[in-house]
This record gives structure tokens, C-alpha cells and sequence, in this order.
């Protein structure tokens, strides 16, 4: 008697798994809905055919009940897509851009300082779409306040790697987000790609960065490359511009200067990399 009534309780367990399984849905095609969301400006939209953020993000393996790490939102291009994403069963943070406490000078600074602004501001106004979304401070290679380590079961950064470059911190910037990885965490990277000239160099213009220079500055300090992907290439990209990658859209720094040119082009040729920290 006993050994029936666990087997209808074990039959009865497999039924419900099966039913949640058949209900749950598919991570895939909840990024899509949201990636053409309402909530999203037409502008946002539009660049969906350049970012591929449902492949993107499923390439990257993402699941709505990770704990998730956005680094340098902007405008909050993929939050809008992430938050929604999350708000139910995982959390996202966002590494938001330092502050302008009155004590930046750089204009580039103090713009990404509004970016920033406008960006909580939404945040706040939107917190139905939103959900709860935690907000900290990057200035490279420091976050502020300080996180635990090993905290996220994924970090994302979107073309934020030359800029870390350019000023000196792509390595200890990589070093912070992998001390925050949890082990067996998933840092996923898209960054604009320089022209190869070889196998071993390339020609990388303001804003390009070598894809076998990334890799290997990631693997200095502990991460192991898993899987790259040509999801968010583009064969139209020559990658010489007058004004490097900002000369192409969305950024178009020429003004009208060949614009119909160079919105022809699209946005630029990036890499995508799925890098892990070794599990202990």
C-alpha cells in the first residue's frame, strides 16, 4: 500500500514538473516581447536588427532568475529589455556612470553623468515596467559603494571595452568584474571590432578594439573564453572612418556630412564573447 501511494505521489510530482516545464516560457522569445515593448521608444526598437539582443542575450545564457550585473547602461538600451526580464525572479544591478557632484570637468564625463540621471529617473517613474533595480557607481576600475566578490551569476558590458582601454583600466576593470563573478559566472562582452591585418594584429581606430586583445586581457586575469559569436557582426563595417566606430549610426559624428553613406553601413562590426570564471 505503501509503495502505491508513492508511486502515485512521485506520478503526480512528474505530472506538475511537466505542466510548469510546458507553461514556462521560452527565455528566448520573453526577451523578444520585451525588446519590442511598448515601453521601448521606436528609436530603441530600431536598432534591435544591429544589437540582436534575444540571440545576443541567449547566447550569453541568461535566465530570468539570475542575479545580473549591467555595467555602463547609458541610456538604457538593454535595461529596458533586462529589468523586465528579471523583476520576477532574479535581480538586475546596473553600474551607472559616476555622478556629476559638481566636481567632473571632462564634458564627456559630465554627459555620460546625464545619461545616467535621466536613466534612474526613468527607473523611477516606470518602477511597474522596472521592477526593483539596484544602482551603483562605476569609475574604473572602482565601483561605488564597493560590492561583495562573488556575488552575480552574470556581468554584461556593451561596447564599454575601448573606453576602458583608452584610459588605462581595461585590466583591472576586467580584474573587479571577475572578483564579482560568481564561480562558474558568465561574463558576456560585445565590443566594436578592429580590422585584422593578421592573425596577431589589426588596424583599431578610435573606438575598434582588437578581438585577440580582449580575449587575452580577459584571460590574464582568470577568465577562460567558452564560445564567440558573429551574432552582431557586420560585413558593411570597413572600420576606417574619419571619426572611427562614431561616425556610423547611432552616434552618425559627421552630421550630414555622407550621412545617407554611412546609415547605409548600420552600426558597426562587434564581437561577441561568452567568457566564464572557472568554477573552484
Amino acid at each position: 500500500m505503501k509503495r502505491i501511494i508513492t508511486n502515485i505521489v512521485l506520478t503526480l510530482g512528474l505530472s506538475i514538473a511537466w505542466q510548469t516545464l510546458a507553461t514556462e516560457p521560452d527565455p528566448r522569445q520573453l526577451i523578444t516581447e520585451f525588446a519590442l515593448s511598448n515601453e521601448r521608444s521606436a528609436e530603441h526598437i530600431a536598432r534591435n536588427q544591429y544589437r540582436n539582443p534575444a540571440d545576443t542575450l541567449h547566447f550569453f545564457g541568461i535566465m530570468p532568475d539570475m542575479s545580473v550585473l549591467e555595467v555602463w547602461p547609458g541610456r538604457g538600451w538593454y535595461t529596458e529589455i533586462l529589468a523586465p526580464y528579471l523583476k520576477e525572479r532574479g535581480h538586475l544591478t546596473i553600474a551607472q556612470f559616476k555622478h556629476d557632484d559638481g566636481s567632473l570637468k571632462d564634458e564627456r564625463a559630465k554627459f555620460w553623468a546625464r545619461l545616467s540621471a535621466g536613466l534612474s529617473a526613468r527607473i523611477l517613474e516606470q518602477q511597474a515596467y522596472f521592477g526593483q533595480v539596484n544602482q551603483i557607481e562605476l569609475d574604473p576600475p572602482y565601483f561605488e559603494p564597493a560590492l561583495a566578490t562573488a556575488q552575480f551569476d552574470m556581468v554584461l558590458s556593451f561596447r564599454n571595452a575601448h573606453i576602458w582601454d583608452e584610459s588605462g583600466h581595461l585590466s583591472a576593470t576586467l580584474q573587479t568584474l571577475y572578483d564579482l563573478l560568481k564561480p562558474g559566472g558568465v561574463l558576456g562582452l560585445v565590443e566594436h571590432r578592429a580590422a585584422p591585418l593578421s592573425d596577431t594584429t589589426s588596424v583599431a581606430v578610435e573606438g575598434y578594439l582588437d578581438e585577440a586583445y580582449v580575449i587575452a586581457a580577459a584571460e590574464q586575469v582568470g577568465f577562460q573564453l567558452v564560445a564567440r559569436s558573429e551574432i552582431n557582426a557586420n560585413l558593411l563595417d570597413s572600420k576606417d572612418h574619419p571619426k572611427g566606430v562614431y561616425t556610423l549610426p547611432p552616434t552618425l559624428a559627421l552630421g550630414n556630412y555622407n550621412r545617407e553613406q554611412y546609415l547605409a553601413i548600420g552600426e558597426s562590426d562587434r564581437m561577441t564573447l561568452k567568457f566564464i570564471k572557472p568554477a573552484e
